[in-house]
């Protein structure tokens, strides 16, 4: 198997199943981040989830760009809302 086929097998895998993976790969933030920035590393990543760590790095959950999106479209939206903030709303 090359590797190509191994990052397709577990980008097909859902958010919250990588997050319980504690092996999984992929890009790892605080919980604390904005959600701008989020944004800004998922873009910069290339990807379409981050997984969340809290301040031990114990992975927490997960968020994706499309969560993201629509609580950034929403009428509550600051520029200072963090992560743990939209998660606990979801």
């Amino acid at each position: 198997m090359t590797p190509v086929q191994a990052r397709r097998h577990e980008a097909d895998r859902s958010p919250m199943a990588l997050a319980d993976d504690m092996a999984a790969s992929g890009p790892r933030v605080r919980d604390d981040m904005t959600v701008e920035v989020a944004l800004s590393v998922m873009a910069s990543a290339r990807v379409e989830y981050l997984l969340l760590c809290d301040g031990d790095d114990q992975c927490t959950g997960s968020v994706t760009r499309a969560e993201l999106a629509v609580h950034r479209g929403s009428a509550m939206y600051t520029d200072r809302i963090r992560l743990r903030d939209v998660v606990l709303a979801l």
